[in-house]
């Protein structure tokens, strides 16, 4: 049951996506979808795809076979999250 609650403070729903992602102080992934950065940042994911298309965000994606792969580092940097 702790495993049930531990789980439970670690895991985030993205508002109307229904969507579950982790807190960022637990990804140890090096990147994160668009989706998941967009959670992270706050914004909606097409403002991250705006940001990739014209090269202007805060952050730049990395581009992985025509998708887009977020720095997790970056991100954590950008939010505060050591």
């Amino acid at each position: 049951m702790e495993a049930a609650l531990n789980h439970s403070h670690t895991v985030r729903t993205q508002a109307g996506g229904g969507q579950q992602f982790p807190a960022l102080e637990f990804v140890n992934r090096p990147t994160v979808t668009t989706e998941q950065a967009a959670h992270y940042l706050n914004r909606r994911p097409q403002t991250l795809r705006g940001w990739a298309c014209l090269e202007n965000g805060p952050i730049r994606p990395i581009r992985v076979h025509g998708r887009l792969a977020w720095p997790t580092a970056q991100i954590k940097a950008l939010v505060g999250v050591a």
